[in-house]
């Protein structure tokens, strides 16, 4: 796939502010600081499109971008990050949920884990609500440059453990610093949209 227009179509925190249910979407979802936005951009081939911050917890709001005029490319809030109230932390999980329910031309839900740590109650909650939904299959593995090939293996390891993940659920491991698992992370967009 070669992406020609990527723009932002709409911000949200509700759904009366979502746009038209006309168009198929994937949605990335991922804890705070776990480089969503960045590999958004990557993706996209649109520096600065989503807004990376060096203090997590910047994405409040569900995040449209449309793509080729063809499909979204949807950004939901991060979650997990400790300085944010539980108020706040509690309207993302609300928010989130408004819209896994909601949308009925939604694709899957690439979720995004850091293959330096182990992932969280929170990841493994979130991979079990795809999994309600029907959404669940591709895990994003991120920051593949910090870690050794020895320790990828067994981090992805570690993650389909923790994940509870079947033999055909795809663990992806992606740097966006080197561009490593770009193409295939495309490959899986491109499979995704001509399965629909």
């Amino acid at each position: 796939m070669i992406i020609k227009k990527a723009e932002l179509a709409a911000v949200a925190v509700k759904r009366a502010q979502y746009p038209d249910d006309d168009m198929r979407e994937i949605a990335f979802a991922g804890r705070s600081n776990v480089g969503k936005s960045s590999l958004i951009n990557l993706l996209l081939n649109r520096r600065g499109l989503a807004r990376t911050s060096s203090s997590p917890g910047k994405t409040r709001t569900i995040n449209f971008y449309q793509i080729n005029d063809d499909f979204r490319i949807v950004d939901l809030p991060g979650y997990g990050y400790a300085k944010v109230s539980k108020s706040v932390t509690e309207n993302w999980g609300d928010m989130i949920e408004a819209y896994l329910s909601g949308r009925q031309r939604l694709l899957k839900v690439v979720l995004l884990v850091d293959l330096r740590h182990v992932p969280t109650g929170q990841d493994v909650q979130m991979y079990q609500w795809l999994r309600h939904y029907g959404l669940d299959g591709v895990v994003v593995g991120t920051k593949a440059d910090k870690i050794s090939k020895n320790e990828l293996v067994k981090s992805i390891s570690i993650i389909r453990q923790t994940l509870g993940l079947s033999l055909s659920d795809k663990v992806l491991p992606v740097s966006t610093l080197k561009r490593t698992g770009y193409e295939e992370l495309m490959r899986q967009i491109d499979d995704l949209l001509a399965e629909e």
